[in-house]
């Protein structure tokens, strides 16, 4: 079998998401078929599938074995779920118009400084060794209704209805990037995080010696780029609302 058919699993994983087919399934998929053109078995050889033989060989992980254990170690990583009924709560009782009340006070918010400051919050979050899983705590009941109290306010208009749809669309699109850039990257300058524990486990399984330090260290340069580019990303995106309500006005004189 050549090597290059193993890489099958790439392009399951790009038409998948590309159809917007669930992640989880997408990704599983890729795993099994990846495994079993490199000839993995299915299961370990020890256990209630030892005799037979097309499932099972002697002395090899399994694929399913080895998905269990990947998902017992990173386990932690799905207590953002405990937080969902309390963000709940939150929001049934207010949360998001008191947000958008405060961030009305503020004269110099806009979208694009308010994903900035989040980004930058994210990484320093990641620094510290926090695990937020953003999108559920922070985004949705806060970032987004911030952004969009900051748009009303740079457009003079009361509601969220009198916003354009694709403006709304595009504050959805750029609280997820701030909120992406600093977790993603933000992440890798903790030795706790999970991000450079998986890279740790990855090379010691290779059979490379590293250390979590220099893991950080490396980061820091892609992170620092990551911080710059994200913020010329959201001042760019002010400037071009600012000179479409600019050609409004002129329009309308």
């Amino acid at each position: 079998m050549p090597d290059w058919l193993k890489l099958l699993g790439i392009a399951i994983v790009l038409i998948g998401l590309a159809l917007k087919l669930r992640a989880t399934l997408v990704v599983v998929l890729a795993a099994l078929v990846t495994g079993l053109l490199a000839q993995i078995p299915l299961f370990s050889s020890e256990g209630v599938f030892e005799n037979i033989p097309f499932l099972t060989k002697p002395g090899q992980i399994g694929i399913i074995n080895m998905l269990g254990k990947a998902f017992a170690d990173f386990r932690l990583m799905t207590l953002f779920i405990i937080t969902l009924p309390a963000i709940g709560l939150a929001e049934r009782y207010g949360l998001q118009e008191q947000s958008a009340r405060l961030i009305r006070r503020v004269k110099v918010a806009t979208v694009g400084r308010l994903q900035i400051v989040y980004q930058l919050f994210r990484v320093l979050h990641g620094i510290m060794g926090i695990r937020l899983n953003g999108h559920p705590p922070f985004v949705r009941p806060l970032i987004f209704p911030m952004s969009v109290a900051a748009a009303e306010a740079e457009a003079g208009v009361q509601s969220v209805d009198d916003l354009p749809t694709d403006r709304v669309e595009d504050i959805k699109a750029a609280a997820s990037a701030s909120e992406n850039y600093g977790n993603f990257y933000g992440q890798n300058l903790s030795p706790v995080q999970a991000g450079i524990q998986l890279v740790l486990a990855t090379m010691a399984g290779l059979g490379f010696t590293v250390s979590a330090w220099s893991l950080v260290l490396y980061a820091i340069p892609i992170t620092t780029i990551s911080i710059i580019l994200g913020a010329i990303q959201f001042w760019l995106f002010d400037r071009l609302y600012r000179r479409q309500k600019e050609r409004g006005k002129e329009v309308s004189e």
